[in-house]
Order: C-alpha cells, then sequence, then structure tokens
C-alpha cells in the first residue's frame, strides 16, 4: 500500500520559519520518522520511506502554497496513489495555537492551498491534517500574520507540537484516520 503525505508551505528561506509553512515542518519530522532524506524531484522536495511496511511519500511541494493541487495530482498519477491514502497537513487560523484536527474530507475553510487542491482534483473527499496557528491578528493583516514568524511562547511549543502531528499523520498511513481522528483530535 502506498500513502501520499503532502506538507503545504512556501519554498524559498524567507518563508522557512513562518505559521504558513507549517506543514513543510511537520513533513519534515515525518522523514526524519521513517528515516527518509529529502530529495529534490518533481513538484517539489520529497522523501520516500517505510512506516509499518506501508510505502511512504512525503512531499513539500514547490508550486507555493496557492498551487499545490498540481503536485498532489503529479504524485498520486505518477505513483498511484488512491485518494483515501492522501493526507495534506496543513495551517488552520481558527484552531487555537498547536490545535491538531485531523478530517476524512471536508471544505477548504477559506485555506488557497486547500481550495486549490480541490479545484485540481475536482473533489473535497481527502484527509487533511490542519495545525492550529490561532488568529492572533487585527483586521486586514492576516497575510502579514500568516507568513509572520512565531511568538516567542509558540516557539517553546513548536517542536513538541511537530512531534505530535508527525505521529498523528503515521497513524493516519497504519490505523487509518478514522482511528487517527478518535486518537489524536483535539489533543
Amino acid at each position: 500500500m502506498k500513502y501520499l503525505i503532502v506538507g503545504i508551505g512556501n519554498k524559498g528561506e524567507e518563508y522557512t520559519e513562518t505559521r504558513h509553512n507549517i506543514g513543510f515542518k511537520v513533513a519534515e519530522e515525518i522523514g526524519r520518522k521513517i528515516e527518509a532524506p529529502f530529495q529534490s524531484s518533481n513538484f517539489g522536495l520529497m522523501a520516500e520511506g517505510k512506516y509499518k511496511g506501508r510505502k511512504v511519500f512525503v512531499l513539500k511541494p514547490d508550486t507555493y502554497v496557492n498551487l499545490s493541487g498540481n503536485a498532489v495530482r503529479y504524485w498520486m498519477q505518477k505513483e498511484n496513489i488512491p485518494l483515501e491514502n492522501i493526507l495534506v497537513v496543513t495551517d488552520d487560523l481558527s484552531l487555537p495555537f498547536g490545535t491538531l484536527r485531523m478530517k476524512a474530507k471536508g471544505s477548504a475553510a477559506g485555506h488557497n492551498g486547500l481550495k486549490n487542491i480541490e479545484a485540481v482534483l475536482n473533489t473535497s473527499q481527502y484527509a487533511r491534517l490542519r495545525f492550529g496557528i490561532s488568529a492572533e491578528f487585527s483586521q486586514g493583516h492576516q497575510i502579514d500574520y500568516v507568513l509572520g514568524r512565531w511568538t516567542e511562547e509558540e516557539q517553546e511549543k513548536l517542536s513538541e507540537r511537530i512531534r505530535k502531528f508527525a505521529e498523528a499523520a503515521l497513524s493516519f498511513v497504519f490505523a487509518g484516520v478514522n482511528n487517527t481522528m478518535s486518537s489524536y483530535n483535539g489533543k
């Protein structure tokens, strides 16, 4: 069985430590856990490894957040990975910092990366793992906030939260979306 985990983020050094790149950070931790280094490939950086006997592809698209769909479609088709074995890891403004929320399907909830994936795949029937980044910004400053850096307080808790999200993503691979939602959501 093959799985594709896609961490959403923006390429470029200026985005590395921003809230919008949390998907990349979780993807990097998954790569470490399955001992799979990232290598340059089509549509981004790819790590290939195994987890409990299952083939896992971990993708950090180089398409920027808003155009993530092409990368997802390419790797789904290239590796013949079914939609139910896709997990997209992304930031979420509507959740308090560090909150974990996995869903088997759903709306883009205003997230441009998810909107693009939905448009390119012509479906919203794929799993997503949302990392709460909260909404601590004033009206009209959403872009500055998501492209901003973590506060000191958030930074102190970030490593532990990233590890928890990587665990949840690998639980998706082994235990499935429903069991993972029961075990991890809100924790």
